[in-house]
């Protein structure tokens, strides 16, 4: 489980597709401190770390973490979010995230409001009515409120610091973005079918 806060922003420094993709990560995590098969969040995909090094880990990502996910376009030299796991007594900032990526979402406008930017996003249509005003999503393992929407698009504005701590600085129309719904809308939703 996760929080959807950003504790580090990695670089991807290798790709290599052999039967599954692997991918090797740059990080400023102490990486003393990671266990082989720990759980880190990267750009939102719970993802499990196969080696380490001084200042790196890998890990192996299947075709169907692939397909469901924008880690197809990462590519030598991507900045990526980076959230290890909770533990017990960590503080819960964000909203619970599983790092479970429900589909992709594309940036359809940027555009700059006062020192804050508006981005808004399209989501898969299936996923749409997950979202809801003031409610929670995880794009690319970042926990954030969800300002409007208005069918399949939503809106989220970006404070400076979101900006300069996580990739979202680098954000630009086109994009595609990992999406995960916040697990209570998808429970209600599931109770309102069955009712």
């Amino acid at each position: 489980m996760f929080t959807g806060i950003v504790t580090d922003i990695g670089t991807v420094t290798e790709l290599d597709q052999q039967g599954d993709l692997r991918a090797r990560i740059k990080t400023a995590y102490e990486t003393t401190g990671i266990d082989i098969g720990a759980s880190i969040a990267s750009d939102g995909v719970c993802l499990t770390v196969i080696a380490l090094g001084d200042d790196w880990y890998d890990v192996q990502i299947s075709a169907e973490t692939v397909s469901k996910t924008n880690l197809d376009t990462w590519q030598v030299g991507k900045r990526v979010n980076l959230e290890r796991a909770l533990k017990v007594g960590d503080e819960l900032g964000g909203h619970i995230v599983s790092g479970h990526v429900d589909g992709v979402a594309k940036v359809v406008s940027v555009i700059d409001e006062g020192d804050s930017t508006r981005v808004t996003l399209r989501a898969p249509a299936d996923l749409a009515r997950f979202i809801a005003s003031k409610g929670s999503v995880a794009l690319n393992g970042t926990s954030l409120t969800v300002n409007d929407v208005e069918g399949c698009d939503f809106g989220i504005n970006f404070i400076p610091h979101t900006k300069e701590v996580t990739t979202w600085g680098d954000v630009a129309v086109g994009d595609l973005v990992n999406l995960e719904i916040d697990t209570l809308a998808r429970y209600v939703a599931r109770l309102a079918e069955t009712s």
